[in-house]
């Protein structure tokens, strides 16, 4: 299967341009849009984001993963096979962290390039045709030249920051899960408690919990968490009272 994890968003249409490449050179593949409201130009927090949601897929399946900041600049393209599924996307950190934290993981530059090869639509243009080969094969072997690691590696520890806000205001971390129930989360000077599931909390009362991605997530029964307490994507916070909350 083809999974699609972007910041492209709805509302424009890169993602129906996408999939008409896929639609065209991989015929029957299925394509799941894991997620296209990746925090826009941010490939840390996709990196972080990416790496807590591929859990669910099973092996040989192929992420088109774009957060591409610096398209038509001289950064280079890269295809990451971690725990057997494959990545393909720019080499700004956004596959570093999935690479990092699998038990095994091999890397290579792409050295293909299309007829075609937009300025600023390298999502279309170069990485598409690359994931629909290697989905539906065969795929050539003079696309890819092996590299050892990627250009540019990001900590693949968690990272103490809101890296999304999803539609109900719920403020997703950096920071996984299993950590002490008791442990309080302080955010804008603010210390929250942790609550299981959302009906465990007063209505509109901000709390802590661990998401279904397995993230420490700030949240508010039947509220916006992001605006009761002005939160926005890069605001730090920090466990106190766990002693597995070995954070940066």
């Amino acid at each position: 299967m083809l999974v699609l994890f972007t910041d492209y968003g709805w509302a424009d249409p890169y993602v129906g341009q996408v999939k008409a490449v896929l639609a065209q050179q991989a015929p029957g593949v299925p394509v799941i849009d894991l997620m296209h409201d990746v925090p826009a130009f941010n490939a840390h927090a996709g990196a972080q984001l990416l790496a807590a949601l591929v859990d669910p897929f099973p092996a040989g399946s192929v992420f088109l993963a774009v957060v591409d900041p610096g398209v038509g600049t001289p950064r280079e393209t890269l295809v990451v096979q971690a725990d057997g599924r494959w990545y393909i996307g720019p080499d700004n950190g956004l596959l570093s962290i999935v690479a990092a934290r699998a038990a095994a993981a091999r890397h290579w530059r792409i050295v293909w390039r299309p007829q075609r090869l937009s300025d600023t639509f390298h999502g279309r243009d170069l990485f598409a045709p690359v994931a629909a080969a290697l989905a539906s094969g065969p795929f050539p072997a003079d696309w890819l030249t092996p590299v050892d690691a990627p250009t540019v590696q990001f900590d693949p520890a968690d990272l103490p920051r809101v890296i999304h806000i999803d539609r109900y205001g719920n403020a997703w971390t950096g920071i996984r899960g299993g950590l002490m129930p008791g442990a309080d989360l302080e955010v804008k000077g603010r210390t929250l408690p942790h609550h299981r599931v959302f009906a465990e909390a007063p209505k509109g009362t901000p709390f802590w919990y661990v998401n279904s991605a397995g993230l420490v997530e700030i949240a508010a029964n039947r509220a916006s968490a992001a605006a009761l307490l002005a939160l926005q994507v890069g605001e730090p916070v920090r466990l106190s009272g766990s002693p597995e909350s070995r954070l940066h």
